[in-house]
């Protein structure tokens, strides 16, 4: 439709609520290219229990950030509870089914030396309530081979600032990464260290730190001199971040969408675009006008599976408890 004053055109209302509604579905959109997005894999792989690598330490002590290492001692373990290996993760998965590496006569030796089951103690470290093992991999795939609950182990504790449990797998990890790079390179850990932001989908990390470089270039323009990165932060924060997630609790949007499990950081990212294209018909339109035509848009089921599928969480920080999907803010 053509704006007889300016002849401009107007874009159509109801073309403007179908891309709302599919930027939603993504939060953004995926750049084409080879491989599929990270958080597909993550999700498939943990939708399979047992058919997934075992973690890797090394990824998980680098994304967890270890500050400190003490030797407890010898202790039996779970070993279910056993979830990552240092340097042979790619060679089994987290059932210890061997994918490649096997020494059978290995096996066949530890079975005959040890016919009640009683091997040495392996080598672990531990990280919260999931082991890393360092040295025993054919003695813990002989313990599952024989249904052993528990098996001995030389302990060396590990402390994290992060809650580790047991069902830890490399989704949360990825997602662990992605969340601190966003706070830290924003500005936002400095800025409002309480903030704890959290998007289902990997790809709303990003989006989010392109929403803030953008705010950051017309807070510049508005002031003319470039803000430090948390001041930008905090004015983001505070004047955009907050409001539109208050006004998505204004309209209900938690408490309809709460089957898919839907964060605030996704509904700040979904009336973010939705007041965007708004604007495109109304220069005023706010986030309260955006949260009204969110409700009036059916995202189908579709959207839903795949949102799902494929979303995630970062592992909560000591002291902050497991975040529900929408407290994650304290105004």
């Amino acid at each position: 439709m053509i704006d007889s004053t300016t002849g401009r055109m107007i874009p159509d209302q109801q073309a403007l609520s179908r891309a709302a509604a599919q930027r939603y579905a993504r939060l953004s959109a995926v750049a084409e290219g080879r491989g599929r997005p990270v958080g597909t894999v993550c999700r498939r792989r943990a939708a399979r229990p047992g058919r997934g690598a075992l973690l890797s330490f090394d990824q998980a002590a680098r994304t967890l950030r270890v500050t400190n290492r003490s030797y407890v001692g010898v202790r039996p373990i779970p070993v279910s509870m056993i979830v990552g290996s240092v340097g042979r993760s790619q060679d089994l998965d987290r059932h210890f089914r061997w994918r490649h590496g096997l020494s059978s006569s290995r096996l066949e030796s530890l079975r005959d030396a040890f016919p009640d089951g009683d091997v040495p103690a392996i080598q672990v470290f531990q990280l919260g309530e999931a082991y890393f093992i360092q040295d025993g991999h054919h003695r813990v795939a002989l313990a599952i081979e024989r249904r052993a609950e528990f098996i001995d182990a030389q302990v060396t504790l590990l402390e994290t600032s992060y809650e580790v449990g047991p069902d830890v797998d490399v989704c949360g990890l990825v997602q662990t990464e992605q969340q601190r790079s966003l706070l830290e390179s924003s500005g936002l850990s400095v800025a409002r260290p309480e903030a704890r932001i959290v998007f289902t989908l990997l790809e709303g990390y990003t989006e989010a730190s392109d929403v803030i470089k953008a705010y950051g270039y017309e807070l510049a323009q508005a002031r003319g001199f470039l803000p430090s990165p948390e001041v930008v932060a905090a004015n983001w924060y505070d004047e955009l971040y907050l409001p539109a997630v208050r006004a998505a609790r204004r309209a209900g949007l938690p408490e309809l969408y709460s089957s898919w499990g839907s964060t605030d950081g996704d509904l700040f990212l979904w009336l973010y675009q939705i007041r965007r294209d708004l604007r495109s018909l109304d220069g005023a339109a706010d986030f309260t006008a955006a949260a009204r035509r969110a409700r009036e848009l059916h995202l189908g089921w579709r959207r839903k599976r795949d949102h799902l599928r494929r979303g995630g969480r970062p592992l909560p920080s000591r002291g902050s408890g497991t975040p529900t999907a929408h407290a994650v803010d304290s105004w």
